[in-house]
This record gives C-alpha cells, sequence and structure tokens, in this order.
C-alpha cells in the first residue's frame, strides 16, 4: 500500500515506503530540502527528520516565513545551553524557552557569570554555528532518562522528567555531546540557525518562579532570521533607550517618582499640564460621541465586589483594607460595578437604550513590584473608560461606531497601523459556557458585520466576556495594546441590571466595557516616546518660551506675554542674563515646541523671531501674524 502525501498546493507525492519529511523536500527539489527547517505534519510542527508511515499532509516551513522566528529562538535558546555546559561545565541547565523577540535560558551556577563571560557565550554559540551539528532526536524510557540527567549532575532535568504525566513520551535532543530534554521540534543542524543572534543581558530568576526554590542566573538573547533583521531590531531597542519616557519625563519636568509612592507619579505643573491636555481631549471626543461623564467612589464594600466577581477572579490586584466598624473594603481596580449601580437607578425602558456612561477617575491595583515601569505599568492611574448599557440587536451598530471613534483618535496621534486582536474565554471566569457561547458569538458577528481582520488570541479573554483588543504601532516599530472593546452578558446578571422591552417584559442589558487610550498615564509614555518627547502643540505643557537675547527686549518680551496670555495660550518667559544660544539649547532639550526670540530689532518692530524645534533658522514674523499660527497650532483636534 503506498503512502500518499498532500502538498498545500494540492498536489499528491507517492510512495511505496516510509520516508521522512527531509528526503520529500529534497524529492521536490533540492532548493527545499536545503531551505526548510521543519515541517508542518497534518498542522502539527515537527522535525524534518520525522518517518511519515502513513498518508498524510505536509507544509514546509522555511526561514522566509514568520513561523520560523519562534522556532529558530528556540534552538537558539538550545545552543546557548550547549555553549555554557562546554564553557562552564559545572553549570546545570533548567528551563529555555523562546520568548517575544528572543529566548532566555536559566542556569544554576555557583559563580555569577560576568559581561565577559557573556561575550565568551556569544563567541562559542557562533563556533557551534559553524560546525553545523546535526541536531539529533531520541526517545528514552523515564527512568533511564533520570538515571542519565542525574549522573550528570542534572538534578533540575531530574526532577522535570520526575513530574512529568506517566504517559509523557520522554524526548530528547542531541548536539554533539550536549543533551538536552525538550518536546521539540528542533531544526536539523546548529547551522540552520545562522548568527543572526546576540546575547542581551543576565537577570535572576528563581527555579520554576518560586522564590522558596534556588536562584538562577537568567542570560537573554535576541535571535532574527538574518542580520538585517537582527541590526532593525537592536537600532530599535537604542532609540527605544533615547526615548524611555522616564529619561524623556525628567529632562522635560514632567512628573518624577520616588520610593514613598512605589508606582504611582508624582505630577509637576508641566506634566499635569500635559496629562490634563489628553484627558480634555478624549472627554471632547466622548461627549461628541453621546457619552455622559459620571464619576463612582473610589472606595466601596467586599460585598458589591463579591457579587460582581472581581474580588474572586481578580482579588490579588486589589488594595483592601478593613474599617474600624470591621467591614472589608477595596479601593476600586476598575469602574464597571459602579457604573452598573448608576444605571439600576431608576427603570429604564428599551427607548432609553444605549446608555453610555463614561468616568476618568484614578484607579487603585496592586502590581508586583518587578511588573512596574513608569508611565507604562504604574499602581495609580486613570483610563478613558466606559461603559456602553444596549440591547443585543445594538452590539454592531455599536462597536462599529467604537471603531471609527478610536480610529479617528489613534490618527489624530499618528498612528495609522492598527491590529485587532480577538481574545476569547479565559479558563478563570464567569458565566456558564452558554453565556459564553453567546457573547463570543456576538462579538464575532460585529466582527464580521464590519468586514473587520481580526488575529484570533485564545484564552485571554476578561474573566467577564470576550474582547476586542486593538494594537498600534509606534514610530520605531513597537507595538501597543491600548483599545479594548469587551462584551458582557455577565455582569448585568450577577449586578441584577435589566430594562423593560418593548414587549412589556424585564430584560438584561447588554454591557459594553470600551476604552480607546486606556490609561492616559500609559498612553501619553507611548506618546512620549513615539514623538521623542515632541508633544502635539495642543498638548505640550509649554508651547512657547519668549526669551530675550539682552535686556533691551524685557518690555516687550513682558508685553507678548501679557497678549499670548490673553488669548488664552500658556507661555514661559526666560528673562535671564544668559546668551541666547543657551537658552535656546536649554529649551530645545525641554522638547519645547517654539521658541520665540526677541531682542532690540524685534522689540522697535513688534515682531517676534520664532524658532520651531529642531529647526536652525529664525521665521521673524509680526507679532499678530505669529500669534494667530500659534492659537491656530494649539487647538486640539475634534
Amino acid at each position: 500500500m503506498s503512502i500518499e502525501i498532500t502538498l498545500p498546493d494540492g498536489s499528491v507525492r507517492r510512495y511505496d515506503n516510509p520516508i521522512t519529511g527531509l528526503d520529500v523536500a529534497g524529492d521536490i527539489g533540492p532548493g527545499l530540502a536545503k531551505a526548510s527547517l521543519a515541517m508542518y505534519l497534518n498542522d502539527q510542527l515537527v522535525d524534518l527528520s520525522t518517518t511519515l508511515t502513513e498518508s498524510s499532509r505536509i507544509a514546509f516551513l522555511t526561514r522566509d516565513k514568520d513561523a520560523a522566528l519562534e522556532l529558530l529562538r528556540h534552538d537558539a535558546a538550545h545552543v546557548m545551553a550547549q555553549a555554557v555546559k562546554e564553557l562552564y561545565p559545572e553549570t546545570q541547565v533548567t528551563i529555555g524557552p523562546a520568548i517575544e523577540n528572543g529566548f532566555y535560558y536559566d542556569f544554576h551556577r555557583e559563580e555569577s557569570f560576568t559581561p565577559e563571560d557573556l561575550h565568551k557565550i556569544e563567541s562559542r554559540m557562533a563556533e557551534l554555528v559553524e560546525q553545523n551539528i546535526p541536531i539529533q532526536r531520541e526517545v528514552w524510557h523515564r527512568d533511564e532518562a533520570i538515571a542519565f540527567f542525574e549522573k550528570e549532575g542534572e538534578t533540575f532535568k531530574a526532577e522535570l522528567i520526575r513530574d512529568l504525566p506517566q504517559d509523557e513520551v520522554i524526548s530528547l535532543y542531541r548536539q554533539g555531546d550536549f543533551i538536552d530534554l525538550c518536546l521539540g521540534p528542533h531544526l536539523p543542524s546548529t547551522g540552520k540557525l545562522g548568527k543572526a543572534f546576540k546575547i542581551m543581558k543576565l537577570a535572576g530568576a528563581y527555579w520554576r518562579g518560586d522564590a522558596t526554590n534556588p536562584q538562577l542566573q537568567r542570560i537573554y538573547g535576541t535571535c532574527w532570521r538574518d542580520p538585517k533583521e537582527l541590526k532593525k531590531y537592536l537600532h530599535m531597542l537604542e532609540e527605544a533607550e533615547k526615548r524611555d519616557h522616564r529619561k524623556l519625563g525628567k529632562e522635560m519636568g514632567l512628573f518624577h517618582q520616588q520610593e514613598e509612592a512605589v508606582g504611582s507619579m508624582f505630577w509637576h505643573p508641566k506634566g499635569w499640564r500635559a496629562r490634563r491636555a489628553l484627558e480634555n481631549y478624549i472627554r471632547g471626543k466622548m461627549e461628541r460621541n453621546g457619552y455622559q461623564e459620571i464619576a463612582t467612589p473610589q472606595i466601596m464594600d467586599r460585598k458589591l465586589w463579591e457579587q460582581s466577581g472581581h474580588w474572586d477572579k481578580y482579588g490579588e490586584d486589589m488594595f483592601t483594607f478593613c474599617t474600624h466598624d470591621h467591614k472589608d473594603m477595596a479601593i476600586k481596580p476598575m469602574n464597571c460595578p459602579g457604573h452598573v449601580q448608576i444605571f439600576k437607578q431608576g427603570l429604564k425602558s428599551y427607548r432609553d437604550l444605549p446608555i453610555r456612561f463614561g468616568e476618568f477617575t484614578t484607579l487603585f491595583r496592586n502590581e508586583a513590584h518587578g511588573a512596574l515601569h513608569g508611565l507604562m505599568r504604574a499602581r495609580s492611574f486613570s483610563q478613558d473608560d466606559a461603559h456602553i448599557f444596549c440591547t443585543e440587536e445594538q452590539i454592531n451598530p455599536e462597536t462599529a461606531a467604537f471603531i471609527t471613534m478610536l480610529r479617528e483618535v489613534y490618527k489624530d496621534f499618528g498612528f495609522d497601523d492598527i491590529r485587532i486582536k480577538f481574545s476569547t474565554r479565559p479558563e478563570n471566569r464567569a458565566g456558564g459556557d452558554e453565556t459564553w457561547d453567546k457573547a463570543e458569538s456576538a462579538l464575532q458577528s460585529a466582527v464580521d458585520s464590519l468586514g473587520l481582520e481580526c488575529e484570533l488570541n485564545p484564552g485571554e479573554g476578561a474573566f467577564y466576556g470576550p474582547k476586542l483588543e486593538f494594537v498600534l504601532k509606534d514610530a520605531i516599530g513597537r507595538d501597543w495594546q491600548c483599545g479594548t472593546l469587551q462584551v458582557d452578558f455577565v455582569l448585568p446578571e450577577r449586578l441584577d441590571a435589566e430594562y423593560v422591552g418593548e414587549d412589556g417584559a424585564r430584560h438584561r442589558p447588554v454591557m459594553l466595557h470600551r476604552a480607546v487610550l486606556g490609561s492616559l498615564e500609559r498612553f501619553l509614555g507611548i506618546v512620549i516616546e513615539s514623538s521623542a518627547g515632541h508633544l502635539p502643540m495642543w498638548m505640550a505643557p509649554v508651547p512657547v518660551v519668549i526669551a530675550t537675547i539682552t535686556d533691551d527686549a524685557r518690555d516687550w518680551a513682558l508685553s507678548v506675554a501679557d497678549k499670548l496670555k490673553t488669548a488664552g495660550v500658556y507661555c514661559e518667559l526666560d528673562l535671564r542674563n544668559e546668551k541666547i544660544g543657551y537658552k535656546v539649547r536649554e529649551h530645545s532639550k525641554a522638547k519645547v515646541p517654539q521658541i520665540w526670540v526677541v531682542g532690540k530689532n524685534e522689540a522697535e518692530a513688534h515682531q517676534v523671531a520664532v524658532r520651531q524645534l529642531g529647526s536652525k533658522n529664525n521665521d521673524v514674523l509680526d507679532l499678530d501674524d505669529a500669534l494667530q499660527k500659534l492659537i491656530d497650532a494649539t487647538l486640539p483636534p475634534v
């Protein structure tokens, strides 16, 4: 009986005997055999060396495919582990996965790795790639594998095998003298990895993430398909370091942090003006789109959070305390239960729907200390948070209206590259499967009706409903998930929200949780980094500084400042007895969009010399012309 191998183009190849995937690739052509890294066997990625014993569908994974990145990064981790073992034989290897943009491996070693060690490891990895060592999969008996690793002093690997299910196949991969426990798949040889990798940094870790277990040393690396991609990524990291919002925030005088309030900001006047401008901008957008702003208590009784499900599903991330009268309370991490309470005040009719509530009250989340990162990950923050109470028939038009607004907002900030993820039911969730089927079906219907292309993100929905996540790309190519839309049938049921339908009966509203910016603080951080601190004029904390060349122009500078203030434009004066070049450099470093330079000539002609941020030239304008242009530039988009 022949074996039929079906290829992606629908063609079929027949073989009389079992054959490996690599042999099939070679049969198709030597170029494909050389380019292939692994293969999909009936949609499952396996080694090229896998023997095909029955009729199957296969497709070859080549370097040009995006899916090749994870495989390359996984192998880079193994090549790094081999390099470490050869250079430092006393080291134990533990776990080493592929991660976003790279890989890591955790090692147990009494002596700490040094920067010089990391350089040696990277050089040794390059040598192993040059040697083009075959990578071979072997299946071992459980006891044999445990005995082997214990003999080698690899107690962590032995522990991993002991903890695997009894029916688990124990697969080991051999690279020369190096043998590692791994599910696979892997490249055919180390040479297929290429040299587009780099060791990045060293960090601490605990065995299996438990602080009571031995401490390990984690070496991170990055790996790409070719040197061009690696160079692009390293350049992006360099740019990201220059643009770090914490560094720019200090230079621009926006905010600072200190140990007495970990995870929160001390906003300086300039920073708060920028933050307030962002809030007022999105507030205006929401008001024009039919949202009503409300405010709900920041501290609420445990009973409400238990009823909503947050206490059970989200309790570890909430700040809680007990009052003098022995009531357990929580500082709110989100607004949704409070919004339901307002919806419930007074009987609602189907004619009242949709009702859109928005709120900007500060939220508090007990984020882990190690996860905190300036504005990007904080313990106190505000959101452009809103909830839409609607009928099932209104889900589609409300979703369409929300996405239209979201795209307008992102475009105002120069973000045109947007991806959408469809996140489905998580393992830890509220509500039964029937409810979730209904919610996911409703959201899918909205997606289909709008013709949206979505990337499936299984298991990442909110505990109360599936969601769309909107991911934007910034100026240096990084992705940021900001906006979200969630369809919720659970909270209205748990919190007993209802309206009177056209039939006169009581019905549960659908609750759409939505945000465009997400955390206002985080979005501001994203804008600072994407623009390298060159905030839009309407959002700049100081749109213009009036700087004098000589003391002769002092009175004219004061007069110009008064005219700006009368026009409602914030400005600052720099009347110091410093050289104008020094003043310009200082204010440029603070990312002031415009510097109006005034000297004796400008004072006599009632003019200002306008210098734009980043320009080396001044445009001399009559004051009224300069003022009108500035007013126009500082108007926020509508």
